[in-house]
């Protein structure tokens, strides 16, 4: 028992009873669901009306999920051509599919809330869905625009690590801009911290795992299988997004816990747990 109270009080205990109590891998689904039926078509166009970004949308996926060459045809079949994508695509459904973008941010926040304690924020602050959404087509426009890094360690070391910078200012602000200025930005750190290594441990993953299942299963189900593939790789995402800005809240409470002791301050008298919902966290 005093092993077990032990484990649950640690800090990965209390995120994965957190998890639980968040009913992460839902969310994760849904984030992936949401993310595939409306966020991949906004920024399929988007990419297209950038002639610097080559394959689009495309080549942003391959390099998230580090294709191999066979692998990329299959995603660039999937995507079909970004002038195609632009040509097609009217006005009505530009504006159909920003609104479902704004949809996406919606429920990032609803989330990220949840993960706060925070009470749900007033409809007057739906204009920071806006902001988020626009930071969000920056952020790949921004990734998609970038070459390719050469065979060099050197290059490599330079693109992860301005990658890896770059994802952590990118959900830092985010977190920042949706919980509408609750939570201060020192307490937010941690998690975009943690979500950034955790989307570098993610792609390191999907290139051993994902790329060969894109081929294997292209020639089983056809264009389906890659949807399959892509749609699981999102779940992930949906994990990695939401698990990190969890991490970030334990790991944020477990340091401010070690420092009052250190100064001789009082800790709550609790365990580690929610705070209940009221001023901004410090």
């Amino acid at each position: 028992m005093r092993l077990w109270r032990k484990l649950a009080e640690s800090p990965l205990g209390v995120g994965w009873s957190r998890g639980r109590r968040l009913e992460l891998m839902h969310r994760a689904m849904g984030f992936a669901a949401l993310g595939f039926l409306t966020l991949v078509p906004l920024l399929i166009v988007v990419a297209a009306t950038d002639p610097a970004s080559g394959q689009g949308f495309a080549r942003w996926m391959s390099q998230a999920l580090g294709l191999a060459e066979s692998s990329q045809d299959e995603v660039e079949r999937l995507f079909g051509l970004p002038r195609q994508a632009l040509q097609r695509t009217t006005a009505f459904g530009l504006a159909a599919l920003a609104v479902f973008g704004l949809t996406f941010g919606s429920a990032v926040q609803t989330t990220y809330e949840k993960v706060w304690d925070l009470p749900a924020a007033r409809w007057h602050t739906m204009w920071r869905h806006v902001v988020w959404l626009g930071m969000l087509i920056v952020y790949l426009m921004i990734f998609v625009s970038t070459p390719l890094p050469g065979e060099s360690v050197l290059s490599l070391a330079i693109g992860a690590i301005g990658d890896l910078a770059g994802t952590v200012l990118f959900f830092w602000a985010s977190q920042r801009v949706l919980l509408c200025g609750r939570v201060r930005w020192r307490a937010l750190l941690p998690g975009a911290v943690a979500t950034a290594i955790a989307l570098l441990g993610l792609r390191v993953f999907s290139q051993l795992v994902f790329s060969p299942l894109i081929a294997s299963n292209a020639v089983t189900y056809g264009p389906f299988g890659t949807v399959l593939v892509v749609q699981s790789w999102l779940v992930g995402v949906g994990v990695v997004v939401y698990g990190g800005a969890i991490a970030g809240r334990v790991g944020h409470e477990m340091w401010t816990r070690r420092h009052l002791a250190r100064r001789g301050g009082k800790p709550q008298g609790r365990r580690p747990g929610p705070p209940a919902a009221g001023p901004p966290h410090r």
